[in-house]
């Protein structure tokens, strides 16, 4: 398996915070159970595709818009 890719982890940590969303909001609205969802976010479960899709729906994003913010440098 993969290892989890940490820009990743660290944009959907970001996202959620920016908008005010709890981990259980997020989960919630992706379908997901916490536990689950707070392992992608703390980078220690490497996220599906059809999870990532879930993730980004849930912040209202598309998913290219996404991995263009964790692909994007650390400032």
């Amino acid at each position: 398996m993969e290892p989890a890719d940490p820009a990743l982890a660290a944009m959907i940590r970001a996202m959620r915070t920016e908008r005010g969303m709890s981990q259980e909001d997020v989960a919630g609205a992706a379908g997901l159970a916490v536990g689950s969802y707070a392992r992608i976010e703390r980078g220690q479960s490497n996220p599906a595709w059809t999870t990532v899709r879930r993730i980004a729906g849930a912040f209202g994003v598309a998913v290219a818009d996404l991995a263009a913010a964790a692909e994007r440098p650390a400032r």
